[in-house]
């Protein structure tokens, strides 16, 4: 034992092992830096293991793998009772407003919905029959994509709209009752407690094939309640207008092709090729009467005693000649898409893959998004009665359409239609813009394939808005009693009017008795205004419940029902413009270097007179709330040049001019009724002018669209009985 020192009293000494075999002594003061630093090791292993092995939240993208396989054998088994709910077949009546809660997407972060993903299971019912079988690869794309994209949410209290990992794409192999009451046990099918009057909302269901035989119904049967139908096959009668969304008809066997670009320029030897292979008889017998008389129609069927190893959908046949299939689409400028046993086909997407331009032939069919795609850029629509004359119809289309309308095909097959991924999210696109009209993409962005920079409309619509709205007709009036209450009666035939809002624009005396104005089977409503001021025309009044606003004067009395009816059509296609009635036209006088305002009759429009006109109800906030520079306030101190204001406006904020209907020039308004009127007064033309040349100071510019266009009904100049005339009673030139 070694002699102890002084200090070893009073200092413990600990015994290790030193590498040469003899014991050391390591004082204690470092004793508790190894303890510490063991503990920190020990400590550190712990936290490793646990977050290597304990249950936790993963990364984003090991969830979304789990939609890449469906192993039934490692699945949650349910059992569905025999007697469990079964959903209502599918309301027809519903749209957005009232069968979907808005409120569920109020969480939803930068106006965007969030989509929640319902955990894959395996459904069987009381005897252990799996209720739907395997989950196609289409499918297995459709959950992939939504996990994959910026509308996933984990969180189902969060969630906008839910998904069911369901497969319906096919519904040839579903049971359909048992399916419907797979959906109505879902957590939140009832929103989440037992409200049977709200089942299926805010739910989405894709479907690609609707129907079986023998009747192939255009929508999917399977009961489902007020749940949003993605759907590959619907006709007008089962179609909800912006609520369901009708989606193409995809096709698996031609998904993985590349045909190769045609070169600018090339010349497609065939005008018209059909290579459906299930084609009604009659349309068939159609076609090939007219290849029989064409030699640039190739009529192609499917193939017989092809020889083995060549896969059928790959080849069509015309007698002895065999094509390859889809490269013969690439040969042809229009390719041909008819009925078959199902309405909606993949021999559309087929076509637009070979750059090839559709004519569509189908009756009540409901064309892949066109919600938002403006398919008469895209496609031929002919009635199914006009087949046998499809050839010289085609033949009057020029090459500059046909190119335009070749690159608008590619830009719809490349952005919405390649694959199940586009289909995807082509479709929650749709729905996001109308959870969220506010942020909604344009016009120009769902069609053009190269955006313009520039002015773009404001207005957050559907392409056309709903005619069953109607229109809001505002009267301006002061004093004219007898003639207002004559523009009342006559305005009233009008189908579509919804209600009529006079503005009592007279201070000094009351409206009549409310006993003496004409009985009218539409709402009407006297707004008495505070002063005479022309903006109180264009004032967003609350009693405007309706998109489409029709401004007249109270003695515009000679525009016919019909008239004002086709006016609000016009105006339902383009709801962006100011559609009127008398146009007018501003000119540059060389002489005094300024714009001057100008009635004479020509074919030149780039303004219309809100004397007579339908705008968007928007516009009237603008020119209320945001009218530039003291524009309002000029025209109200001067008494004049409203209308100009209003065509400044829209003209400015979207960058279209106006739209001017009906064929008559000499229109008659308070200003052009004869000679010694005011529109006649010289001064009063001077006034006009120096309106002009002041708004253009304000704007900086000049926005008003020089147009030489006017909207008439169809057959209007054709000689054909009046009775196959929907607009009978339109004015002459």
């Amino acid at each position: 034992m070694y002699p102890s020192s002084p200090t070893s009293r009073h200092q413990p000494l600990l015994r290790t092992s030193s590498r040469s075999g003899y014991p050391r002594f390591i004082p204690v003061k470092y004793k508790n830096f190894y303890l510490i630093l063991f503990t920190i090791i020990l400590v550190g292993l712990i936290l490793t293991g646990i977050f290597q092995f304990w249950p936790h939240s993963i990364d984003i993208r090991e969830e979304r793998e789990s939609f890449s396989l469906y192993d039934v054998g490692h699945l949650e088994e349910v059992t569905v009772p025999l007697m469990s709910a079964i959903p209502d077949r599918g309301e027809l009546e519903c749209r957005m407003h009232s069968c979907f809660d808005p409120y569920q997407c109020q969480s939803s972060p930068n106006n965007r919905i969030s989509v929640y993903i319902y955990p894959m299971k395996k459904y069987v019912d009381e005897n252990s029959v799996p209720v739907m079988p395997s989950i196609s690869r289409e499918f297995q794309e459709v959950l992939t994509t939504i996990a994959d994209s910026e509308y996933n949410t984990n969180d189902p209290a969060k969630a906008c709209l839910f998904v069911p990992s369901i497969d319906l794409l096919n519904q040839n192999i579903l049971r359909l009752r048992e399916t419907g009451q797979v959906l109505g046990r879902l957590p939140r099918w009832n929103h989440g407690h037992h409200d049977f009057q709200l089942q299926g909302a805010n739910h989405l269901l894709f479907n690609m094939l609707p129907g079986m035989e023998p009747d192939y119904n255009t929508a999917l049967e399977v009961p489902r309640g007020k749940a949003i139908l993605a759907g590959g096959g619907f006709s007008s009668w089962t179609y909800r207008p912006g609520y369901d969304v009708s989606i193409p008809v995809f096709n698996p066997f031609t998904a993985d092709m590349e045909l190769p670009g045609k070169p600018d320029g090339y010349s497609r030897p065939w005008l018209i090729v059909s290579a459906q292979t299930v084609i009604h008889m009659d349309f068939r017998a159609e076609l090939d009467a007219v290849a029989r008389d064409n030699d640039d129609v190739l009529v192609l069927d499917r193939c017989n005693d092809l020889p083995e190893g060549i896969p059928a959908h790959r080849r069509r046949c015309k007698e002895d000649r065999v094509y390859n299939y889809p490269d013969i689409l690439q040969e042809a400028t229009f390719c041909m898409i008819l009925r078959g046993a199902r309405m909606g086909q993949s021999a559309l997407s087929d076509a637009m893959m070979a750059g090839c331009i559709p004519v569509i032939a189908i009756d009540t069919y409901v064309m892949p998004f066109s919600e938002v795609l403006d398919w008469k850029r895209a496609a031929v629509i002919l009635r199914e009665e006009d087949l046998p004359d499809v050839h010289n119809v085609l033949r009057r289309i020029s090459q500059e359409r046909i190119t335009n309308m070749r690159r608008q095909v590619e830009f719809f097959w490349r952005s919405y239609f390649r694959s199940m991924k586009a289909i995807t999210l082509t479709t929650l696109k749709v729905i996001n813009d109308r959870a969220f009209r506010h942020a909604s993409r344009s016009y120009e962005d769902w069609n053009d394939p190269t955006p313009k920079s520039g002015v773009t409309s404001p207005l957050f619509l559907p392409l056309i808005p709903t005619q069953a709205m109607g229109f809001t007709a505002v009267i301006l009036t002061y004093d004219r009693v007898e003639s207002l209450f004559r523009v009342i009666t006559e305005i009233a035939k009008t189908p579509s009017l919804a209600k009529i809002l006079v503005v009592w624009n007279n201070q000094a005396k009351a409206p009549p008795q409310g006993s003496t104005w004409p009985k009218v089977n539409k709402p009407l409503k006297v707004i008495q205004t505070t002063a005479n001021k022309l903006s109180n025309r264009f004032h967003p009044y609350d009693e405007i419940e309706t998109e489409a606003v029709l401004a007249i004067d109270d003695d515009i009395i000679m525009l016919t029902p019909d008239e004002l009816e086709f006016g609000y059509e016009v105006w339902r296609e383009f709801p962006d413009r100011l559609v009127g009635y008398p146009g007018r036209v501003h000119l540059w006088d060389n002489a005094t270097k300024s714009w001057k305002y100008e009635s004479e009759w020509t074919n030149d429009v780039s303004m219309v007179l809100t004397g007579a006109a339908f705008y968007h109800k928007y516009f009237g906030y603008l020119y209320s709330m945001a009218m530039p520079g003291d524009i309002k306030n000029w025209v109200d101190t001067h008494m004049n040049c409203e209308d100009i204001a209003m065509n400044f406006l829209i003209a400015n904020v979207t960058g279209k001019a106006p739209i001017k209907v009906t064929p008559r020039k000499k229109f008659k308004c308070p200003e052009c009724t004869n000679v010694d009127n005011l529109s006649a007064d010289q001064s009063h033309m001077v006034e006009r002018s120096v309106c002009i040349n002041k708004f253009t100071d304000i704007y900086g510019m000049m926005p008003l669209k020089m147009v030489e266009h006017r909207a008439d009904p169809v057959l209007y100049k054709d000689n054909f009985p009046e009775k196959l005339k929907r607009f009978n009673q339109v004015g002459p030139l």
